[in-house]
């Protein structure tokens, strides 16, 4: 299964394009356009970015996979469920596995995609509160991820099996022309995980529909999925939450400091007219 992903390259130069198009449509008064540009921009500059960080690392990746041991071993220790265990549960039906890759591989992006243009046209007033939630998440999990770790399929000797391989499903197979695979020991903290739960609550915070609550199956799917396929171990997810928590922390602070702001300067400026009356 090819992973249709631009090279970082490719990514940050069509972004840098789609700034300077927001640039020009402002300048001619389109602000529609130069919105929808930019918005896209934004995107794509933080894409190419997650894209390079595969490429980059603070650590050397020879200890990436005694990392990941470290962590297996912690969560056996704490108690958590071994992944390998819910991984052997489902390999003998290889429907299930199958649809477990494929949910893995396009629904990621896919769903992401889809609400952000969903809030942006139908509620365009919640849209900044949304992606500035989806820049700070995966900016703090991208700087995490300079760290390499590995994901529990390059571990078989603790029982994982990498079922994306095994099926000719993988999404991190050579690439095509623009196409590249994604990068392979980025697994702390999971941005799969991190973006289901925000764009979850993004349609339940924002909608007013009663069939909103059936978007909590796509963390639970994906929570699912990515343990099945042996992508992720339970503390990728449990730190990705952590950040997007933080991230949704440091938003309602900022709110609030600026309330607060706004309100100490409006007395002033009353004081300051009644003065000029005087």
């Amino acid at each position: 299964m090819q992973n249709l992903t631009l090279t970082w390259q490719s990514a940050g130069g069509t972004a840098a394009v789609l700034y300077g198009g927001s640039f020009v449509a402002a300048r001619v008064r389109r602000p529609g356009v130069s919105t929808v540009l930019r918005e896209a921009g934004t995107l794509l500059a933080l894409f190419s970015l997650w894209q390079l960080v595969g490429r980059l690392s603070l650590m050397s990746t020879e200890h990436a996979l005694d990392r990941a041991r470290w962590i297996h071993a912690t969560e056996l220790a704490a108690g958590l469920p071994d992944e390998a265990s819910w991984q052997s549960a489902v390999t003998p039906y290889p429907v299930l596995v199958k649809l477990a890759n494929y949910y893995y591989a396009s629904m990621h992006f896919t769903v992401m995609i889809a609400v952000l243009v969903w809030v942006f046209l139908r509620h365009r007033e919640r849209y900044a509160w949304v992606r500035t939630t989806v820049v700070i998440t995966t900016a703090v999990c991208l700087a995490v991820q300079f760290i390499p770790v590995a994901p529990p399929r390059m571990l078989p000797e603790k029982g994982f099996v990498d079922v994306a391989a095994e099926y000719g499903q993988s999404v991190y197979g050579g690439g095509v022309g623009g196409l590249v695979q994604a990068a392979q020991l980025s697994a702390m903290p999971s941005v799969h995980v991190a973006w289901c739960v925000l764009v979850a609550v993004a349609v339940v915070r924002v909608s007013r529909s009663p069939l909103r609550w059936l978007m909590v199956l796509h963390p639970v799917l994906t929570v699912a999925v990515v343990v099945v396929t042996a992508n992720h171990f339970w503390a990728d997810g449990l730190v990705a939450v952590a950040i997007l928590l933080l991230a949704y922390a440091a938003q309602s602070g900022f709110a609030r400091w600026r309330a607060r702001s706004t309100a100490d300067v409006r007395p002033e400026a009353g004081r300051d007219r009644v003065g000029a009356r005087g």
